[in-house]
């Protein structure tokens, strides 16, 4: 029986992986390492979570960085299943394997009515996706067409997408938050042929249907067909119900189109914060590698159960999906709306969730701030209970468990109870609110050579461009404040921003742009040579646009946005989303849009309140108002919201120029609907700039009139 301190010992020693535990690896899984000269033997050094090869042998410089579970060659396949090279290989295998396990649930009856959670199995979703499949081949769609998905979360989305794969057809999501007119430019760039919409979305297609003129097929996905709209009839458009195709496939099944490894799968196109919408091309290939490398840093099994909310036009979404179909884990689905999620969750009870820091930051303020005004008691004791678990947590060993009966099993509670992984993406997730939910939400586990956490919050770095994920944090990796080091499929090297002061040589810390090589990275932006020679060089490197660091061990840190920088007058360069992170933090600041240029000296913020917060602190100063806006507009609560703003920034050493001299107070949220917010939660900078640009130019004004006051400062 192994002591305590052994089993310590030997966890802290499964960190630092030898090389030569790799070294042996199937070739089958594996591209050939294109970083050193195929001619001669390559070499590199050991960094725990990374290792460090030279990129080119005879210029001596080492600064590629790659998974040290792989250090020699780069992962494209499934190390279980070698057989597995596409996303229809991956559904056969799920099927073959889980055939009778839940699959995909949802809550919502064929009346509209919520109930309990529903399940369709993995083989009743198999023969659906061969019906659906066969009804597009009914209605004359050929091999290489594409498809497009326009509606949100639910189990049919996920039916045609592996309909798609089965029979070599492209699928190409539309997000259902898109305007009509970047929804018509999707549709006439792809050349889509069919499209699965809703009734509410098709509404949308039918206001611009004679403009998309290659599309030949409408399916309505959504109640029973009685329960449908009337269909329009239109000799160019064929018009038929989800339940139509679905019988019409069934009396006329066809057989299968496998795709090749090397085909596309799908066509992301990327929202972006400006500018039209970019359409990425991914191979299976492409999405294999990706999940097959996630799958080498964190066990997944049959008896797991992931909530889908996340759009699955995204590519996080996507990604999680084709994990989750490899290893049978059952997906439930959300009811569609955001502000039910958390019902949601009570109902399904999953093992898995992911988010978004904005999420994560919005559970943070929210109990904290209930902590805070809590009563001196409690607040003492949730201190010491969170002080004790966070102390146990670093220093490898148990907490006591009466913290988490006392405390923080009502945490768990809103998230279903039994959370087991927790994983972030899409933008960094602050260290504080990483810590805040690692004590919180996860409890040491005994067995640590198994499990470090029984809930593990595990943050990666990726892109649509890269099939997803770049970089993920190890299961064990108590250190906040980074993405992890590089998985499996791919590599990383940072290439000097000397008009911002990065280099690969900065000290203690190598810094620059992040560049990714390998199987995940995609094809090419469709139909768009000129953007696509932009973002990679002579040897292949895909230039992010992102600005990381290097930690000890070989983790990469997330520190700046090349493509997002602007200068103030004075010729300091500000990097928003760094500051609008931090000012996230601050309890009266649900959403943050932070502004400057180069005509200006100063930054200036406009951002949409926590109404409770901001009401609360209105009742203790005795304020009255008759709504919110009245509120927002008061120049107390301005001043009180921009102290607060102050102590935050301090707190987190912004430099004296990265602080807002302004602030604007808005009650209405940054959504999607308004156009303010990607389908990702990212601010779109430049619609955000023409939404609020008179609240920016009076803010502008009012700083002129108090320049000698600000020069005091």
């Amino acid at each position: 029986m192994e002591s305590p301190a052994q089993r310590r010992l030997n966890a802290i020693q499964s960190h630092l992986l030898p090389s030569a535990v790799y070294a042996a690896e199937d070739e089958s899984l594996i591209g050939r390492n294109v970083t050193s000269s195929s001619s001669s033997p390559p070499f590199f050094v050991d960094q725990q979570y990374s290792v460090v090869l030279p990129e080119k042998l005879q210029t001596g410089k080492w600064n590629v960085y790659r998974s040290a579970r792989s250090p020699m060659k780069l992962l494209s396949r499934f190390d279980d299943h070698p057989e597995i090279g596409t996303l229809h290989e991956n559904f056969v295998h799920a099927v073959e394997t889980y055939r009778d396990y839940k699959y995909l649930g949802t809550r919502i009856r064929v009346d509209g009515t919520v109930g309990e959670y529903k399940w369709m199995t993995f083989g009743e979703a198999a023969t659906a996706r061969e019906a659906i499949g066969s009804g597009l081949r009914y209605y004359g769609l050929e091999q290489g067409a594409c498809v497009g998905l326009y509606f949100i979360n639910r189990p049919e989305w996920m039916v045609v997408d592996h309909a798609c794969s089965a029979y070599s057809y492209i699928s190409v999501p539309l997000y259902d938050t898109l305007g009509p007119d970047a929804v018509k430019f999707v549709v006439n760039h792809s050349g889509i042929k069919a499209i699965f919409c809703v009734p509410e979305t098709l509404n949308t297609l039918l206001s611009f249907i004679s403009s998309i003129p290659s599309v030949r097929l409408i399916v309505v996905v959504g109640g029973a067909d009685e329960h449908l709209p009337s269909l329009p009839s239109t000799p160019d458009v064929k018009f038929v119900s989800y339940l139509k195709l679905l019988g019409q496939g069934r009396r006329n099944l066809q057989p299968f189109f496998p795709p090749k490894p090397d085909d596309v799968a799908t066509i992301c196109y990327t929202s972006g914060t400006t500018g039209t919408p970019k359409g990425v091309v991914l191979t299976h290939r492409n999405l294999i590698a990706n999940a097959s490398a996630f799958c080498r840093k964190v066990k997944f099994y049959p008896s797991d159960v992931y909530i889908s909310y996340l759009p699955l036009a995204h590519i996080y979404e996507r990604s999680n999906q084709v994990i989750c179909c490899n290893n049978g884990v059952g997906v439930g689905f959300y009811q569609g709306d955001n502000l039910k999620l958390m019902d949601d969750l009570a109902a399904l009870r999953p093992t898995i969730f992911c988010s978004v820091p904005r999420l994560y930051n919005r559970i943070y303020a929210g109990i904290t701030n209930a902590v805070s005004t809590s009563g001196a008691l409690k607040e003492r004791l949730f201190r010491a209970a969170y002080n004790s678990k966070r102390q146990a947590i670093m220093n490898g060993r148990n907490a006591s468990p009466i913290w988490d009966k006392l405390v923080f099993n009502k945490i768990k509670e809103k998230l279903g109870g039994r959370v087991r992984i927790l994983g972030s993406g899409a933008s960094p997730l602050s260290p504080d609110v990483m810590d805040f939910l690692r004590v919180s939400i996860g409890h040491i586990h005994s067995n640590w050579q198994q499990w470090c956490f029984g809930c593990m919050l595990i943050e990666g770095y990726g892109m649509t461009e890269t099939s997803c994920i770049i970089t993920l944090m190890d299961v064990g990796d108590v250190l906040a404040g980074h993405v992890g080091s590089p998985h499996a499929a791919c590599e990383v090297k940072l290439v000097d921003v000397p008009e911002m002061n990065y280099t690969s040589e900065d000290e203690p810390y190598p810094r620059g742009e992040i560049c990714v090589r390998g199987p995940i990275v995609f094809q090419g932006y469709y139909k768009d040579e000129v953007q696509t020679r932009e973002v990679f060089d002579d040897d292949g490197w895909f230039h992010t646009g992102d600005i990381g660091l290097w930690l000890p061990g070989g983790r990469l840190k997330i520190i700046d946005r090349k493509k997002n920088i602007f200068k103030l007058a004075q010729g300091e360069y500000i990097a928003p989303e760094k500051i609008e992170n931090v000012y996230a933090k601050c309890k009266f600041v649900s959403q943050c849009f932070v502004y400057g240029d180069s005509f200006n000296s100063s930054l200036v913020a406009v951002v949409a309140v926590e109404p409770d917060v901001l009401r609360d602190w209105a009742a203790s100063e005795g304020i009255q108002y008759e709504d919110l806006g009245q509120l927002c507009n008061d120049p107390r609560a301005r001043n009180a919201v921009l102290a607060e703003m102050d102590d935050v920034g301090r707190e987190a050493q912004l430099r004296g120029f990265e602080f807002a001299k302004a602030v604007t107070l808005v009650p209405e949220q940054f959504t999607l609907e308004n156009g303010l917010l990607t389908p990702t939660f990212k601010i779109k900078r430049s619609q955000a700039k023409e939404y609020f640009a008179k609240a920016i130019a009076n803010m502008y004004a009012e700083l002129s009139t108090s320049e000698p006051a600000l020069s005091k400062l």
